[in-house]
């Protein structure tokens, strides 16, 4: 695996989430296709947490004492424990940017990293600092997927009642 090409990837994903995050309203990012789903302002706090409690974390205890435990998380229960959808939009998103650039900073200042240094999850097995890396970019794209559907599913309440099948998007 090419940890370079991973971490450029992951920097070109905070330019994709710039887009994806421009601009938006407060209704706009709040706005939730039906209850039981996140809005696009849940998602940029949720990936703001991940990026400084888990990924970035966790790679760097591999890296550094593979043995040692890692804090819990629970990446589902921040959403309502958290209030992600009643935070600013400009301040959330100002400050995943900001632990995104802090993210890739690191990395690319990682010198000779163990890639392959381990720590034994509990219920994952064995979890190596470079499948915790492809995870990360994993986790971005089906966040960039995330946020795209939202757009889509919004567009549609807003165009109705104009159909959008001609877009090709079913």
């Amino acid at each position: 695996m090419d940890h370079q090409q991973i971490i450029a990837h992951l920097q070109v994903n905070a330019d994709v989430f710039k887009h994806l995050f421009r601009d938006l309203t407060d209704e706009q990012a709040r706005w939730k296709p039906a209850a039981d789903r996140w809005s696009l302002l849940e998602v940029v706090n949720h990936l703001c947490d991940e990026e400084r409690e888990d990924f970035r974390t966790r790679i760097g205890l591999v890296l550094k004492d593979p043995d040692q435990p890692w804090p819990p998380i629970d990446p589902e229960g921040w959403v309502q424990e958290r209030r992600y959808n009643e935070k600013n939009v400009g301040e959330s998103l100002v400050l995943f940017f900001a632990e995104r650039a802090k993210s890739l900073a690191w990395l690319q200042g990682l010198a000779s990293p163990n890639w392959q240094a381990t720590h034994q999850h509990p219920k994952m097995g064995p979890m190596s600092a470079e499948l915790l890396l492809a995870n990360w970019l994993a986790h971005d794209l089906f966040h960039i997927r995330q946020a795209t559907d939202l757009h889509f599913a919004l567009l549609t309440q807003l165009a109705a009642p104009l159909s959008l099948r001609y877009s090709g998007w079913e």
